[in-house]
């Protein structure tokens, strides 16, 4: 129950400091400063619930555009004002979604993809930054070596911690430090996945014809003093040294 007391009265669970007990709860909770939790699942996962019953409620967490609470009736699922249940939606490249722009959409053979829920990559709505550099002013062994699809929040993640937690003034943390549309998520994309930005940038949108960091280190360099870029003009991608100052789209995966 975390830092919430509960207790027992009359065959009645209370949780939360409470004067009043109200007679006709069986559960009463009690805070002002924290909520109530339902089970969180995706469409899919709600679809396989066997035989629900009534009052059955669920947090779905791709329906519609920015998820759902949902109960089960008796005899389908509704929203909670008793409304049709939003379904999931079909997302395209170019969409508003979660807090941003979606980039991507994972196709057979992507890491995490799944034929039932679609996932991808979302770009923040604009560029974080025009220039900044790619390490804190100290270059490390960070081993932020992913390059494909998927390892762009772990890269992300070492380079903050060999470099300094979330600090705004280097790539990784700036962009880690985003909050667009609420979401705490966003990262530094790695070499594939900015590529995949480069890929749909007019879809997207907001991009310059410049340089663009990623988060993958150069894993060749000497003394490990550059990282991996690509150049939104013509798409070429290559290294620069840590120092330099490119610009930076933070992401997020869905």
């Amino acid at each position: 129950m975390g830092t919430l007391e509960s207790l027992k009265v009359n065959g009645k669970v209370i949780v939360g400091a409470s004067s009043l007990f109200r007679a006709s709860a069986v559960l009463e909770v009690s805070s002002t400063t924290q909520g109530f939790l339902p089970p969180r699942m995706n469409y899919y996962q709600r679809t396989q619930i066997t035989s629900p019953d009534a009052g059955l409620t669920i947090w779905c967490s791709n329906c519609g555009a920015s998820g759902e609470m949902q109960v089960f009736n008796g005899g389908a699922w509704t929203n909670m004002i008793g409304g049709t249940a939003t379904g999931t939606i079909s997302l395209i490249i170019g969409d508003s979604y979660q807090g941003g722009i979606v980039a991507y959409i994972l196709v057979s053979g992507d890491p995490g993809y799944d034929a039932n829920v679609q996932h991808g990559l979302i770009a923040a709505t604009s560029d974080q930054i025009r220039g900044i550099r790619w390490n804190n002013g100290s270059n490390t062994n960070t081993g932020a070596l992913g390059e494909v699809i998927g390892t762009g929040l772990a890269n992300t993640n070492a380079i903050i911690s060999s470099q300094g937690e979330t600090s705004t003034n280097y790539a990784a943390g700036l962009a880690r430090a985003y909050k667009g549309g609420g979401y705490t998520d966003w990262y530094l994309p790695s070499l594939d996945e900015l590529n995949k930005l480069y890929t749909n940038k007019t879809a997207i949108g907001g991009f310059a014809n410049n340089y663009y960091w990623s988060s993958t280190e150069y894993a060749d360099s000497m003394f490990l003093v550059a990282a991996w870029y690509q150049l939104f003009a013509n798409g070429l991608q290559g290294d620069d040294d840590k120092y330099d100052t490119n610009y930076v789209r933070a992401i997020r995966a869905f």
